[in-house]
């Protein structure tokens, strides 16, 4: 009996796992709508290979019939010399050499199926997953913060490898189809009835199959949260960003039995669905080959009777063992084809889910100079799936050229009032206006270009430590100047300068000859991106947390001359850093408690004097 699932992590293991969704008939043969869309993303990759791969597999498509046939005349013509000793053998050889051609032009044909199949396969895999990535670029931040959603692109990333085994089904599918047509209309010259016998051959296997196929597919679909957990187990147990807080806290075990847990319960559950397909199967493929050695005496009888020739005999069995084998695959291949249809669903649908933060009609672009400054009115803004507002009755302004600081206790809604200033999000509540207009109204884009942004939960990019400085203008990565000179703004020039490669040194120790930077001289580097853009708006949040207190303090004397007559939004829990700002925003639990500069919020004795303090008493 499987062990009841930890409540450890977030994927869950519930009784809709045991309630796995059906797929019926009617949902298969609607999955085939997805395959116009499919051969079009074909076509996109290369018309030329497409043509070819059709031409090629015509050709192939012809050729079971017309071996078959020749082999039946070469017999009839061995056993018509055989009484007539002496006569002319010529026809029997130039039948010969056409096997022996065919046989040739057979094995040629598939390998050059195959390399034009591979090449197609790379070719759509790469298009499918370029694609995936640019529509992944205009969603909504928001959205990748859910689960359900998160799921979706999972399912779809999949999807983007793989697609190799649906095109070459499919197109072997037709080409199957073609030869069966060739082979069926052998058979109905002799007896249309071996057709029928030939149907309770393979019918049986087939059912079977496509109900386990379904199975298959239902227990897949209804663990995608479960194997991403796999997956992050696997990452979080052997990776080199997690290794000293695993070995620190002793995580490997719990880890390792998490793992032991989960994948344990899934091999289970596939195991029992194995088995059973494996029973099943085998009495059906039972009932198949009845019928078909009913075909086969039958065959047998006529040409002991004398009603067809040897050669006859050789081109019926011979049509029938190829047809039931083509018809099998066909109809198996039919059940995997329309699995793998569905499957592709799960890109299709990712592909329609539209961005609910996008541009107006008639954009406006971001003001060269900013006169007026942002103003929130009663702003409120709450994340998916949750019932506490992150923000709410939130009103302020902040006018051109402002350093404003933004203070509170984690969780109080700072990371998310910037987001809504970078149009990351949209206001649930509320308005926020720039130079008088919604920001909704500007070309979010545009917009997103003219403000600098850097998290506190930056991206340490495995690339070069000039393209991890170009990020912030990727436009500008081949501009060596513009990166030396943000570079030297950040302070991160002297990290550079240490490193063997200089701006070209790989950074990270995921591929070769890559070195690793401590926290504070990546914070550095990720600094340097917010100056790569001459924007009217810089906000930095926590910026300065990996750092020293000297580099700190030279740090922010140096953002201060750099953004003169800029806006900025700065978040900090340091008050050496937040007393540097024009006017500081204290945030409690997402409403705004007070607003002022350092020595207006220290006279007022409030909550911003009250932490101050604090922090001030664990200096001394």
């Amino acid at each position: 009996m499987a062990k009841s699932p930890v409540p450890d992590f977030p994927g869950r293991i519930t009784n809709e796992k045991d309630k796995a969704e059906s797929l019926s008939w009617k949902d298969r043969f609607a999955a085939l709508r997805n395959l116009p869309a499919f051969f079009r993303m074909i076509w996109q990759a290369s018309p030329g290979l497409f043509l070819g791969n059709a031409a090629v597999r015509l050709v192939r498509a012809a050729m079971p019939a017309i071996t078959l046939y020749i082999g039946k005349l070469i017999i009839d013509e061995v056993i018509r010399l055989a009484g007539q000793p002496g006569s002319d053998t010529r026809w029997l050889w130039t039948l010969v050499a056409a096997e022996f051609g065919l046989a040739i032009l057979s094995t040629a044909l598939g390998r050059l199926t195959s390399l034009l199949d591979g090449l197609l396969g790379d070719l759509v895999t790469n298009q499918t997953s370029v694609r995936l990535m640019e529509h992944a670029a205009t969603l909504d931040l928001e959205q990748f913060e859910d689960a359900t959603f998160y799921d979706k692109l999972e399912r779809a990333r999949r999807q983007t490898t793989g697609r190799s085994f649906l095109l070459t089904g499919v197109f072997g599918q037709v080409q199957e189809l073609i030869s069966v047509g060739f082979l069926a209309a052998g058979l109905a010259v002799y007896n249309p009835w071996l057709l029928l016998l030939l149907l309770l051959a393979v019918i049986p296997a087939f059912i079977g199959d496509n109900y386990f196929n379904q199975k298959s597919y239902s227990l897949s679909r209804s663990w995608t949260p479960e194997r991403r957990e796999l997956d992050y187990l696997r990452f979080v147990g052997a990776s080199d960003e997690t290794a000293k807080e695993v070995k620190i806290f002793g995580l490997s075990n719990f880890l390792i039995n998490r793992f032991r847990d989960l994948s344990g319960q899934y091999y289970r559950k596939n195991r029992d669905l194995s088995i059973r397909r494996a029973g099943w199967g085998t009495g059906l493929t039972i009932i198949g080959t009845v019928g078909y050695y009913s075909a086969y005496v039958w065959i047998v009888a006529r040409a002991v009777s004398g009603g067809i020739s040897i050669g006859d005999l050789t081109f019926l069995a011979g049509s029938f063992r190829q047809l039931r084998a083509s018809m099998e695959g066909i109809l198996l291949q039919f059940s995997s084809l329309t699995q793998e249809a569905v499957y592709l669903q799960d890109l299709f649908d990712f592909f329609d889910i539209k961005p609910l933060i996008h541009s107006s009609e008639k954009p406006l672009l971001f003001p060269t100079k900013i006169q007026e400054g942002f103003v929130f009115e009663n702003v409120g803004f709450k994340y998916t799936n949750s019932d506490r507002w992150a923000l709410r009755n939130l009103s302020f302004t902040l006018p051109p050229g402002e350093k404003l600081a933004l203070v509170g206790e984690n969780g109080a809604g700072k990371t998310t009032l910037v987001k809504l200033l970078a149009r990351l999000y949209d206001p649930a509540e509320g308005r926020i206006l720039l130079d008088g207009h919604d920001l909704r109204e500007y070309d979010l884009l545009d917009l997103r270009r003219n403000i600098s942004v850097i998290f506190q939960d930056y991206v340490r990019f495995k690339m070069s430590a000039g393209v991890n400085i170009a990020v912030g203008d990727i436009d500008e990565r081949t501009n060596q100047p513009r990166i030396e000179n943000s570079a030297q703004r950040s302070l991160a020039d002297t990290v550079i300068a240490k490193l063997p490669g200089g701006y070209e040194q790989q950074l990270g120790r995921s591929f070769g000859k890559g070195v690793e930077l401590s926290g504070g001289e990546w914070q550095k580097v990720a600094l340097g991106r917010a100056y790569m853009r001459d924007t009217e708006v810089l906000i930095l949040d926590e910026p300065t947390a990996a750092l020293d207190a000297r580099a700190e303090y030279e740090v922010f004397q140096r953002f201060a001359r750099l953004t003169e007559g800029k806006t900025a939004v700065i978040i900090s829990h340091r008050f050496s850093t937040v007393r540097m700002a024009d006017r500081i925003l204290v945030l409690e639990s997402g409403q705004l408690l007070e607003i002022g500069s350092h020595s207006e919020l220290l006279e007022k004795g409030g909550r911003y004097a009250e932490l101050f303090q604090l922090q001030a008493r664990g200096y001394q």
